[in-house]
């Protein structure tokens, strides 16, 4: 059964879609992440990758840019890692050139298995921190290395969220500096999607119908958050990122 607005997805796989984006924003309006990467494993059972991509998009940077509207600081952070920054954007950039030779499935199986070990040894070891003089340098490497498995595999948080995590940020702060890097990276690989052509008109009004339960999501998630003590909220995070090193490993298989 076909939609008349919508011709080219099922009505099945059009409830999927918005339940996912209602579901992936509530996570996003309470830990500041996730909705990308507990999207993609969903939109990809239901749709396949290529359609599921320009399905993120647009509500991805919607919610992008609501959070960080809700966080704050948003100067001081740009200001504090623009070389991170940069290099996310340069990674991106090399990513979707090593995208059609490199084998990204068997990349995302890896970064799922490097992700639930370090998810279980930030649980172990919660106070792990990152030296204030080795702040710049390691968050260069930190953005290279999270452009490139972005262009390759989808996922936007490894090993940014870890970075992050590690220099004990305020949590609007965390916030705002994950949700940049994220909107960054979505910003550019809207312009690789947009030359693949694989941005359809349908896709487009689905992800706009779609924007009414991202912004319920946001706020229902927002009302959770200020409730959470921050070992809580770096519990969420945590498994957020569990989630999405599951989903990394069933695109896998």
């Amino acid at each position: 059964m076909r939609s008349s607005l919508i011709e080219n997805y099922s009505l099945l796989q059009v409830i999927i879609i918005l339940g996912t984006y209602f579901f992936a924003s509530s996570i996003k309006g309470i830990t500041g992440l996730g909705f990308s990467t507990i999207c993609l494993p969903f939109m990809v059972l239901t749709v396949g990758l290529k359609a599921a991509l320009p399905l993120l998009i647009i509500p991805s940077l919607a919610s992008n840019l609501i959070v960080m509207r809700q966080a704050g600081y948003f100067r001081t952070t740009l200001f504090r890692f623009w070389h991170m920054l940069i290099a996310t954007a340069l990674g991106v950039c090399l990513g979707l050139m090593l995208l059609d030779s490199v084998d990204n499935k068997l990349a995302g199986a890896i970064l799922g298995l490097v992700l639930i070990l370090w998810c279980t040894f930030s649980y172990i070891a919660p106070n792990l921190k990152l030296p204030l003089e080795k702040e710049r340098p390691t968050g260069i490497i930190s953005g290279i290395a999270t452009g490139i498995i972005n262009g390759l595999t989808g996922s936007q948080v490894i090993p940014c969220v870890p970075y992050l995590m590690a220099l004990n940020l305020d949590r609007n702060v965390f916030i705002q500096a994950t949700n940049i890097s994220f909107t960054l990276s979505s910003l550019i690989m809207a312009v690789g999607l947009t030359r693949l052509e694989l941005f359809t008109l349908d896709a487009i009004k689905l992800s706009i119908i779609g924007l009414v339960l991202v912004l319920f999501g946001l706020q229902l998630g927002a009302k959770i958050r200020p409730r959470l003590s921050p070992a809580n909220f770096r519990l969420a995070v945590l498994i957020v990122l569990f989630i999405t090193a599951l989903g990394l490993l069933l695109k896998a298989t």
